[in-house]
């Protein structure tokens, strides 16, 4: 409970968070747990709750209508960012476009982006002023988390849990602007790991009143993974999608995305 400044869970002895699904290791380790006879695993899967949540602390209405409509997210910022009609952007254009939205979300700098994209701190900056450009309620929200922080020595989650951040008057300039990118991603990181708790919660207390044999594993990030018998499963899935998708009222809709499955590595 208290492993993460971020609020999240942390498991350790062993890290179940850290398995990576990715890597044909992450994939065989993933495949190894498996549901007994008769059961099966089911993950639940926040869809970009970091950005919607963004989308809502910061009231950026572009965003915010985006995610309303239910368009693609990465594709509309790299119509933006490289000047393009969304359905022309290629799939270089939307990887890229989605590191520049998760970037912007940990106070990424230019030349971070730089280095993760592979190119020039100049381009890197153009984008990122296109970025701010299509959504400038998002740079206030920066510009005005890192002010109230710098004042507070805090910053605080919607629901008022705080993260303190002495560093933020540090005389060590790599200590100070570490603290500056945590200002700036606490919030929304925060906020999300919050509303996964608060889900995590009513989960558990209809699961004990209605499918008393289903099981609440383990939080990954922004996922939760259950087990449940085969005959319980479409109840199962109703049920959590109800709870985590109505856990708060947001400007922006919060979306699960289901998977079930034998073994841990089909659930996901």
């Amino acid at each position: 409970q208290v492993g993460a400044a971020t609020g999240r869970l942390s498991s350790s002895s062993p890290n179940l968070q850290n398995i990576p699904i990715r890597t044909e290791l992450g994939q065989s380790i993933r495949k190894a747990f498996r549901a007994p006879a008769g059961r099966v695993l089911v993950v639940a899967d926040y869809s970009q709750i970091e950005l919607r949540v963004l989308a809502h602390i910061a009231g950026e209405e572009a965003l915010v209508e985006a995610f309303r409509a239910g368009e693609d997210i990465h594709q509309a910022t790299a119509a933006t960012v490289f000047g393009v009609s969304p359905m022309l952007v290629n799939a270089d254009q939307r990887r890229a476009a989605k590191v520049i939205n998760f970037g912007i979300i940990y106070g990424m700098s230019a030349w971070g982006l730089a280095r993760n994209l592979g190119i020039a701190p100049a381009e890197a900056s153009e984008f990122i002023e296109a970025y701010f450009d299509r959504y400038p309620r998002v740079r206030e929200y920066m510009d005005a988390t890192l002010e109230d922080a710098k004042r507070d020595g805090k910053v605080e989650t919607l629901y008022g849990r705080a993260r303190w951040l002495p560093e933020l008057s540090s005389r060590n300039h790599n200590l100070r602007e570490n603290a500056k990118r945590m200002a700036i991603n606490a919030r929304i990181q925060g906020t999300a790991a919050d509303l996964q708790k608060m889900a995590m919660i009513r989960v558990d207390e209809r699961l004990r009143r209605e499918v008393p044999a289903a099981l609440l594993l383990l939080t990954v990030h922004d996922e939760l993974v259950l087990e449940c018998a085969d005959a319980d499963l479409d109840a199962v899935e109703a049920l959590v999608r109800a709870e985590m998708e109505g856990v708060a009222a947001l400007d922006v809709p919060l979306v699960v995305e289901l998977g079930s499955g034998p073994t841990w590595y089909d659930a996901k």
